[in-house]
């Protein structure tokens, strides 16, 4: 899992079946102190963020589509929690 920032929707005329009605993000990996880290990528919501959000994002498909329970889904990156605070200790 790794920490990213959520940009901005992603709208799309036709897509897979298991991914109709699902939201889609673009979204910016970021480090613990908000800096950006790496390329942007897509990722499946599931807990309902949006732009601005610090996100925990699973990037492992197997993963994703349990966390979707979907054996079939073509996903490899879901949004899986809303992160209120990063403490370092």
């Amino acid at each position: 899992m790794i920490l990213a920032k959520v940009l901005e929707n992603v709208v799309s005329t036709q897509k897979n079946r298991s991914l109709d009605s699902k939201i889609i993000f673009v979204v910016q990996p970021i480090d613990e102190n908000g800096s950006k880290v790496g390329s942007v990528f897509l990722a499946l919501d599931r807990v309902q963020a949006g732009p601005g959000d610090t996100v925990i994002v699973c990037r492992e498909g197997n993963g994703c589509r349990q966390i979707l329970s979907d054996d079939g889904a073509p996903v490899n990156a879901v949004i899986a929690g809303i992160v209120d605070a990063v403490n370092l200790e």
